[in-house]
């Protein structure tokens, strides 16, 4: 059963947030990888940049609501890639999102927005990608994300 009234609460928390940036500096990147087999999801991954801290830590004390990804560069700008998101051990998706790498279609929008539910303070927040090619394609993002009181 959907508690709609905590529901209600976290989409106001979201209408008036600011939102953090994952990674939260210009000299560090976060990258995804996708499997090395055409259509074939990768194993979960927890997120982490560049700089080995993670995204579950900034969510350590409180629940953590991811808004967005922004996509900054590919690996192969002619695939079509999709992303899970999801937090804990049994992989409870937050969030899945389709879309095409610049050279496949043209478009402006280099970002997916979610409006999904938040997870739990103290859990571990992973990916997976896949992609239509044959090979472990990356794509380089960063993260919108805030906590919930």
């Amino acid at each position: 059963m959907i508690d709609e009234t905590g529901r209600l609460a976290d989409i106001h928390d979201a209408l008036r947030h600011v939102s953090a940036i994952f990674p939260d500096d210009t000299n560090l990147t976060c990258t995804f990888t996708a499997a090395a087999g055409a259509h074939t999801w990768s194993g979960w991954t927890e997120i982490v940049d560049s700089g080995a801290t993670t995204l579950s830590s900034f969510f350590a004390d409180a629940r953590g609501h991811i808004s967005a990804l922004h996509f900054e560069t590919y690996s192969d700008i002619n695939a079509l890639y999709m992303v899970e998101l999801a937090w804990g051990d049994n992989h409870v998706v937050i969030g899945r999102a389709r879309f095409a790498a610049t050279g496949k279609f043209t478009s402006s929008d280099t970002k997916t927005v979610f409006h999904a539910p938040a997870s739990p303070a103290g859990e571990t927040v992973y990916y997976r990608m896949k992609t239509d090619t044959g090979v472990a394609d990356t794509i380089i993002l960063h993260i919108r994300h805030h906590t919930h009181p």
